[in-house]
């Protein structure tokens, strides 16, 4: 894929439906992910091709540190630079990181204790509004706030980031430990108006990247606060998830665990014949809920952390199995098949995603570090 990327305002992002590349663009939330790939292969090897791929690609990120109008600056920044920085120690890296973590807390309030994902979105009713909308995805990008507190001594990004997770910990997560998607609230009380979906099947249920970025979120949350109650949530997100009924037997789930069960209705154009024999899978969510347990099991005892330390093996063994992993040459030269982007969008369904490449690479680091 690095033969073929020679313009360096364009992003891998997956594949279009006639099988060629689909780029993004800088301003997008992937656009991080092709730069982290590249990291992480110059950290398994050390060798200076990848950290000189790694670094002509970063730097074109370097507008973003001043992108106030999304919440994603984790992604985007966090898995280039912030890698970038942890194995360079560039002090140039460290103030671009700092600016980004500015700009992310530009979107805290603290009337919600949020931070805003969307700035405005119409739910799938057709007439519900989203004027303060907060996605489970959200938990990722608290990561860069948590470094920039340390980086900087500023007590405020840590803060953000540990309201953040208090809010999202007590209204998106239901009594099962499944969750939301999408938390609507009013802006000037901070009053919970909706929980619904965008990405999942229906409002109330469980979309599997959603509670794989909640596994992974939290569990990061209590590596940076050693607040046990993330770490028990965590395990609680991370038990729904692979005491699961409806995991495959490979741990790869299906892209939304509740799809075409009693119970729940989707409010989108869903197509049960076209999605339902079979039905999606997302490699994705394996990729991230694999590289979550790895540091998950290093947080928790005895059987518990035999338990998910196995899990996240299985996982990252179907991963690299034949099924889900690509020979050279072919999809596109992602690593990863069969990934889900957005069923509801009918966007990127059974496709490579460059996210599900990255946190399959830091799996595999994870995997080799547990293994010292």
């Amino acid at each position: 894929m690095l033969k073929e990327q020679h313009d360096y305002r364009l992003y891998p992002r997956t594949a279009n439906e006639d099988g060629t590349l689909k780029n993004t663009s800088l301003k997008e939330w992937t656009s991080g992910f092709w730069a982290g790939n590249l990291w992480y292969l110059y950290e398994y090897t050390h060798k200076q091709e990848w950290k000189d791929a790694a670094l002509a690609w970063t730097n074109t990120l370097a507008d973003n540190q001043y992108n106030k109008s999304t919440h994603d600056l984790g992604f985007m920044m966090y898995c280039s630079y912030g890698n970038a920085y942890r194995l360079t120690h560039n002090p140039q890296y460290k103030s671009i990181m700092i600016q980004s973590a500015k700009s992310l807390a530009s979107r805290y309030s603290p009337v919600t204790k949020t931070i805003k994902s969307w700035d405005q979105r119409l739910s799938w009713d057709g007439k519900t509004m989203w004027h303060y909308p907060v996605i489970i995805d959200n938990m990722m990008n608290l990561e860069l706030l948590f470094w920039a507190t340390k980086a900087t001594g500023d007590s405020t990004y840590y803060k953000i980031a540990v309201n953040h997770a208090e809010t999202t910990m007590k209204n998106h997560v239901r009594p099962d430990y499944s969750t939301y998607h999408v938390v609507n609230y009013d802006e000037k009380t901070g009053k919970v108006l909706n929980r619904e979906t965008c990405q999942g099947y229906a409002d109330n249920s469980t979309w599997a990247r959603g509670q794989a970025w909640a596994i992974y979120g939290f569990t990061m949350v209590y590596r940076e606060t050693h607040d046990k109650r993330f770490l028990e949530l965590a395990q609680h997100l991370a038990d729904f998830f692979l005491n699961n009924k409806r995991l495959p037997e490979d741990k790869i789930p299906l892209w939304d665990f509740n799809v075409n069960q009693p119970g729940y209705r989707p409010l989108w154009a869903y197509d049960r014949d076209k999605y339902s024999d079979p039905i999606p899978r997302d490699a994705s969510a394996a990729a991230v809920v694999s590289s979550a347990l790895f540091e998950l099991s290093d947080f928790s005892k005895g059987e518990q952390r035999a338990n998910y330390k196995n899990e996240a093996v299985q996982m990252l063994t179907s991963l690299s199995s034949s099924v889900y992993l690509a020979i050279p040459h072919t999809n596109d030269n992602f690593l990863i098949k069969h990934s889900v982007g957005s069923l509801p969008h009918h966007a990127e369904i059974d496709v490579p995603l460059c996210y599900a490449d990255y946190y399959y690479l830091e799996a595999l680091l994870r995997y080799q570090h547990a293994e010292k």
